[in-house]
């Protein structure tokens, strides 16, 4: 194919060729990042992208599904198998427009929703107050405490307090373990449906290195392209206790996606896809991936603590970590994601608990290590890694974010010049592309 693709449109190819330099060259530590296999990438490549495919297997507006029902009943089926639930859908397009066909499934306009707060690790579409689901429902969040935990005590009180529809759980920047059970316990207690959004950390469900959500949760909704190592798609999967709650509850999450909510047609090559995936993540190399993916995090939590960097929750349960620099300074996210983007580590700029500057240029950075475990590294790279993190790290810590907005716009060119000619970061991106030379990308 990629001859094909250089002959018609050279210039589109150079750049993809250009991306892959940049990934196999550089160490991909954004949490939600990964890199997929040739077997999933052929599937999303294929003549299934061609095929118009509205409705459900058996039940299709359009004529030539034979074949694409077989391929989304497999994906189905693996997706029941390997989640231990009654019911899935595998056709929304991604985590975002999932996530509100929940809410069109069990929730009214206005009706109280709760999620966790957004500069404490909660996604966007849990309510977050710059977000349609906040514009639609009414959103009481819930905190973390001092320590970065969540607090539950708070999440209790606000739903006997507020007696919400509905109660995610699951996060996009929160390093422990979900408490799934104690969460089920205060739905059953308020009467509230319970959603785990699980988009980072289902491939660790999967492969034991986190507990499941199933048996306390009415719904699950997981993205594939994280810890799953799938392609950019999104399941939506209803529990044995939420066809408890609601027999017909699995009927009103398809009705939601299709035709009353949210998207069209599905993509069926992504669907194939995703069903690669699962297939994948059912071989027993898997388990010991998702094991290795929170070894691989532990260590570098371990190592980067050590060289006195601050941790939110002081480590890790999962596969990220959030780092906290706001006792240097506030703001500083945005350096030091740029300062390691030099030198070849991509991570991304974070909010942190009781943030004190803006997401734009927010106090911490969020890393991870699925990308990097898939490529073999282990406890030894990820001493390295800290040690080229650290490095990086002490060039920046004397950055001062300007209050006023023309002067930090000079500012952050200044500063940039100055990153882009450091002899220490110079040197660590040698080191990266050294490393990353003997771990290649699939």
């Amino acid at each position: 194919m990629d001859a094909f693709l250089a002959k018609t449109d050279p210039e589109m190819a150079g750049l993809i060729a250009a991306e892959t330099k940049r990934r196999q060259e550089g160490l991909e530590m954004i949490p939600s990042e990964n890199h997929t296999s040739p077997a999933v990438l052929e599937a999303l490549a294929s003549i299934l992208n061609d095929k118009y495919a509205e409705g459900y297997p058996s039940k299709r507006y359009y004529g030539g599904n034979t074949v694409i029902d077989k391929v989304e009943k497999l994906a189905i089926d693996r997706a029941k198998k390997l989640f231990g639930v009654p019911h899935a859908n595998v056709q929304p397009y991604s985590g975002s427009p999932a996530n509100f066909a929940v809410y069109l499934a069990v929730c009214e306009n206005g009706d109280v929703v709760m999620g966790q707060n957004l500069s404490d690790g909660g996604h966007l579409t849990h309510g977050a107050k710059v977000n349609a689901s906040a514009r639609f429902f009414r959103s009481v969040p819930y905190h973390v405490r001092q320590d970065g935990y969540l607090d539950m005590d708070e999440v209790r009180q606000l739903a006997k307090e507020h007696k919400p529809k509905l109660i995610w759980c699951g996060a996009t920047a929160y390093s422990r373990e979900i408490p799934f059970e104690e969460f089920g316990k205060i739905a059953d207690e308020t009467g509230a449906y319970l959603v785990a959004d699980i988009a980072h950390i289902a491939g660790l469900v999967i492969g034991g290195a986190h507990k499941s959500p199933a048996p306390f949760v009415h719904i699950i909704t997981t993205t594939t392209h994280k810890t799953l190592r799938g392609p950019r798609g999104a399941m939506i999967m209803v529990t044995e206790k939420g066809l408890q709650k609601d027999a017909e509850l699995g009927q009103k999450i398809d009705k939601a996606v299709f035709p009353a909510g949210v998207q069209g047609g599905p993509h069926e090559h992504q669907v194939a896809a995703i069903g690669v995936a699962l297939k994948e993540a059912s071989a027993p190399a898997f388990k010991e991936y998702a094991g290795q993916i929170v070894k691989n995090a532990k260590a570098l939590a371990k190592e980067l603590m050590a060289r006195g960097i601050k941790i939110v929750s002081d480590g890790t349960d999962n596969h990220l970590m959030v780092l906290d620099l706001t006792p240097h300074g506030k703001g500083l996210g945005i350096f030091l994601e740029e300062a390691l983007d030099m030198a070849g580590i991509t991570v991304n700029k974070n909010t942190v608990p009781q943030e004190s500057s803006s997401p734009f240029y927010p106090s911490g950075v969020r890393l991870g290590t699925p990308a990097i475990t898939t490529r073999g590294m282990k406890e030894e790279e990820m001493a390295q890694i800290g040690e080229y993190i650290a490095k990086v790290f002490n060039e920046i810590k004397g950055c001062k974010l300007p209050d006023e907005k023309e002067e930090r716009i000079a500012y952050l060119k200044d500063s940039r010049k100055k990153l882009e000619e450091n002899a220490t970061i110079k040197e660590v991106r040698e080191s990266v592309r050294l490393l990353c030379g003997r771990y290649p990308i699939p």
